[in-house]
């Protein structure tokens, strides 16, 4: 079964490119969905706005920020809940554009800018688990939490309430371990807790997909489901926690 992926970007050269950038990073056969503006995206994920789970949901989405309709954070808060990775591609990397993507639950952040080989590697992360940040964002944010600086987002207008954490399969936004309900690990399905066994002994996405003969979008559906259920942000925390709990 093919990939799914959605492209939100107006200008067309630009969108074609990013269409060869995803091509070329996936070994899976991938099917890809170009909107040039926010409407057309919306549509094409209208089945989440009439509150019923998609039956086919893309699997991957890039949005662009700067849209003739609107802003492509509003389509990220339309996917909070989305089974998707969501990332940001755009030529703004300013604290006024990245914080609050993040906070909105992009889920990676890429500069248009950058070299294709170079967007071909940050794609390529998610399946080794990592989020894909431009080299340039990388350090931007490293810059700004190693100097402790408060995230800009009531200088941009926004409250200074975060939403609740999307769906990603990695969160910007790293949460207290084992916060919130107790650990039910019950709630685990088989093949979740198969996946957390492997996290644990630091298989990459990929190997996992190979070791249990899935595709690696499956092997990230899951992870996020054991995120959300562990009531964690990154899969060091899943590890520990389930240890802990005698899960592996």
């Amino acid at each position: 079964m093919a990939v799914k992926v959605l492209i939100l970007e107006d200008n067309p050269v630009a969108r074609s490119f990013l269409c060869r950038v995803v091509r070329e990073s996936f070994s899976d056969t991938i099917l890809i969905t170009e909107a040039g503006d926010l409407e057309t995206a919306r549509r094409h994920v209208g089945l989440l706005t009439e509150g019923q789970a998609p039956l086919d949901p893309f699997k991957l989405v890039l949005v662009d920020l700067e849209l003739p309709d609107g802003n492509g954070m509003e389509l990220l808060q339309l996917l909070a809940h989305y089974p998707a990775t969501k990332i940001v591609t755009t030529l703004y990397s300013d604290d006024d554009h990245l914080f609050p993507a993040l906070q909105c639950g992009a889920d990676g952040y890429l500069l248009k800018e950058d070299r294709f080989e170079v967007l071909v590697e940050e794609l390529q992360k998610i399946v080794r688990g990592q989020p894909p940040l431009s080299p340039a964002i990388a350090r931007r944010l490293l810059t700004h939490f190693r100097h402790g600086q408060a995230a800009p987002f009531a200088a941009a207008g926004r409250t200074s309430n975060p939403p609740a954490p999307p769906s990603g399969f990695q969160s910007s936004r790293p949460m207290p371990l084992g916060r919130g309900a107790p650990l039910d690990h019950e709630r685990l399905t088989p093949r979740e807790s198969e996946v957390l066994t492997y996290l644990s002994k630091g298989f990459t996405i990929k190997e996992i997909a190979n070791l249990m003969g899935i595709k690696w979008f499956t092997v990230n559906d899951h992870i996020k489901s054991i995120y959300k259920k562990l009531n964690v942000s990154s899969r060091a925390e899943a590890a520990v926690l389930a240890s802990k709990q005698g899960l592996v």
